[in-house]
């Protein structure tokens, strides 16, 4: 029994490890998402105000900004769940 107890007790040590080193890289990860949502929503700002050069007036480049980026998902929301019907 007691060696069971230790086998046990190391596989969930070593399951704690690997579950540390996966939230680290999925915090590495999220970084790196937001880090490049953050770039392309930059580009897409840039690519809205030269394409409409003589809108200069902050609601036209805002709302041809805010539907350029509407499309891009946001990875961190979790999904809604399906609507099942039985």
């Amino acid at each position: 029994m007691e060696r069971l107890n230790t086998q046990l007790y190391l596989q969930n040590c070593f399951i704690m490890k690997e579950n540390e080193r996966l939230r680290k890289k999925a915090l590495l990860l999220n970084q790196e998402n937001q880090a490049l949502l953050s770039e392309l929503k930059q580009r897409l700002q840039s690519k809205a105000k030269a394409t409409h050069p003589n809108n200069n007036s902050t609601n036209g480049v805002a709302s041809v900004t805010s539907r350029a980026t509407t499309q891009i998902p946001d990875l961190n929301v979790p999904p809604l769940p399906a609507n099942k019907t039985a």
